[in-house]
């Protein structure tokens, strides 16, 4: 997904997103990677990100990966893209209905 405007709001993607330097995103965003060489304001859960030479982000980002060439600029916290996985994982199993079958005594 390739993102040439502007945005606002929250984007769920299994594979990369891209803000071109033409685009400008604030919000929340969750992909596989992000190849960020325009502007991006917010929250983002991602195994990659790639910050561009003419790329600018400010927000929290949780990553295992992060790359910033020069020129690209980054301001806010990084944190550690496993301790949100399970973090995930634990709301997951709390909210999941146990489902047991049951077969009848003949």
């Amino acid at each position: 997904m390739q993102i040439d405007g502007e945005l606002d709001g929250e984007i769920d993607c299994c594979s990369t997103v891209i803000i071109s330097s033409s685009g400008k995103v604030n919000g929340e965003l969750r992909a596989e990677k992000v190849i960020i060489n325009g502007l991006f304001e917010g929250l983002i859960y991602a195994n990659t990100i790639e910050i561009l030479a003419q790329g600018k982000a400010q927000g929290v980002v949780h990553t295992d990966n992060l790359c910033i060439e020069r020129g690209g600029s980054f301001l806010g916290e990084t944190h550690s893209a496993q301790s949100q996985q399970q973090s995930l994982l634990l709301n997951e199993q709390q909210t999941t209905p146990l489902q047991v079958a049951l077969k009848s005594a003949k």
